[in-house]
């Protein structure tokens, strides 16, 4: 059986982010179809021989978008890999961002007909500050978009990054006619007339050998020239900069017609970094060959099988292995926890593990011990691994059952679907109402249908607008000071908050009070 450490080596854990409708989902499946996992792109084949996507959830299927992040874990070219497919909407970056603190790398994919996007942008900033590498897929090559030149250009200027295209596209959109690889030295021809005629050899001089069959309208030539400028003028290729992400290996291609995903991948896991250290509250760092096991839960899902009504806590595995039936340590509370029925994931298909090793992802059934954030640890030392991002709301609802008999559900259903992050949830301070807070609008909608759907609740939301959530200290704080413009409500822990009404309640608030400390979550 191969040691720890060699089966820590086979390891890539990645998650794939993007501005909505730019094909992450659309590549995460072309992914699994080369894996051998799925028969055909857009269904997830289960051992049973049910089909899901890895947009499992129904209301995912329904809107066409990613709301929740899925973990997929294949067998390709010698490498066990787990994707961490995340939402590329941005009321959903909360999620998004968590489950990066989960990955050892990423995928960046990026629309080659619009570019660079705001959500794209925001969701590298996040990577680019944790020096995660990034691999950068610019796709939709087979419609036409804009120049692959502007595009690199783009990337580097508006990202602050520096980029080495490994290929470089033979036209697009109509006249796509391949990619020139310059790392493997080929032409990967679009749509061969054959499968030994997929791959083109170049010569030493960098050209095709007469005949050449790409020759017509022009594109050979000027391929050749853009190549030549890149070797000229372009960066060099660094491996210590791309682990350092100060440099983004740049691939094109199409996922939907699978060109140039299986070449992609195959290099992505050459360079890509085998699981990496952690850093702890004390900021010290565990290593993933630390003999003694540890994770920490990055997420919480319930209902992702609405026949057993069950609730998973994900778990990155940071160090020493996993083996089914081990005690742990939940650092939070010092309890001990047996880890008896743990499960691994493809999409919504899972199935029990008997061992995992740093850089999976495994599944505890939970029944309401575990939390965001949390880490789990065996060995006397305890571990306790870096707080997890969470972001202050802006939106707020109170939020009731409309059927009054159904209020034992209702409770459970918040509680639930707050414990995952789906919303944040507060209390007012005299009422008890319940207030949910959200980064965008269209959290509360998966709210809302999530607790018609799985908990078959009928809830009504009353629109609060925007509000400024601020903490104060508990021991400054006179319930007195709340008004109309400054509501007093207490946040999951119990902690005071108020909401201002605009920055003009806040400001008012500072001047009649100015030894009361206000602040914001991140």
């Amino acid at each position: 059986m191969a040691s720890l450490e060699e089966q820590i080596n086979t390891r890539r854990t990645f998650a794939i982010i993007s501005h909505p409708d730019a094909g992450k989902t659309t590549i995460t499946e072309q992914m699994l179809l080369l894996g051998g996992v799925v028969r055909e792109a857009g269904t997830v084949k289960g051992r049973q021989g049910n089909f899901a996507k890895s947009d499992w959830m129904e209301i995912e299927q329904k809107r066409g978008i990613s709301v929740t992040s899925s973990v997929l874990q294949f067998d390709f070219d010698g490498k066990r890999i787990n994707i961490l497919d995340t939402p590329g909407h941005e009321d959903f970056s909360e999620d998004t961002y968590r489950t990066l603190m989960a990955v050892d790398s990423v995928i960046m994919v990026v629309d080659s007909a619009k570019g660079i996007e705001p959500q794209t942008k925001k969701l590298f900033e996040i990577v680019k500050e944790r020096h995660i590498p990034i691999f950068t897929f610019f796709n939709k090559l087979d419609r036409d978009g804009r120049e692959a030149i502007d595009l690199v250009d783009e990337l580097e200027s508006v990202l602050g990054i520096q980029a080495y295209p490994m290929n470089w596209p033979i036209g697009s959109g109509q006249i796509l006619a391949g990619l020139y690889d310059l790392y493997h030295n080929n032409v990967e021809v679009y749509r061969p007339a054959s499968a030994t005629e997929r791959f083109l050899a170049l010569g030493a001089d960098g050209d095709l050998a007469e005949p050449n069959p790409l020759q017509a309208n022009g594109l050979w030539q000027e391929t050749l020239e853009e190549v030549e400028l890149l070797k000229d003028a372009g960066n060099q290729f660094d491996e210590e900069a791309i682990m350092n992400g100060k440099l983004t290996p740049v691939f094109f291609g199409s996922a939907l017609a699978g060109f140039g995903i299986e070449t992609f991948l195959q290099t992505y896991l050459t360079y890509a970094p085998a699981p990496q250290a952690k850093k702890t509250v004390e900021k010290t760092e565990i290593a993933p060959t630390n003999a003694d096991f540890s994770g920490f839960i990055f997420k919480i899902q319930a209902n992702m099988n609405p026949n057993h009504r069950d609730r998973i806590a994900f778990v990155r595995v940071v160090s020493g292995e996993f083996e089914r039936g081990m005690d742990v340590t939940l650092a939070r509370t010092g309890k001990k926890v047996r880890l008896s029925n743990v499960t691994q994931f493809m999409a919504d298909t899972r199935e029990n593990v008997q061992n995992a090793v740093p850089g999976d992802i495994i599944g505890l059934y939970d029944t309401g011990n575990f939390q965001i954030g949390d880490t789990i640890f065996a060995g006397k030392k305890k571990i306790e691994f870096e707080e997890l991002p969470t972001f202050t709301p802006e939106l707020f609802m109170r939020v009731h059952a409309k059927n009054v008999l159904k209020q034992k559900s209702f409770h459970k259903g918040v509680e639930q679907l707050v414990q995952e992050g789906t919303i944040q949830m507060y209390t007012a301070w005299d009422s008890g109402d319940y207030i949910l807070g959200a980064v965008g609008q269209l959290q509360f909608e998966v709210f809302q249908f999530r607790m018609e759907n799985e908990y078959n609740t009928d809830v009504v939301l009353e629109p609060m607008g925007s509000k400024i959530a601020r903490w104060i200290v508990p021991e400054q704080l006179d319930p007195k000071m709340a008004s109309s413009r400054n509501l007093l409500v207490r946040d999951r822990a119990g902690q005071p908050v108020f909401l201002f009404e605009n920055m003009f309640a806040e400001r008012w608030f500072a001047d009649k009070y100015p030894d009361v400390k206000l602040e914001a979550k991140l």
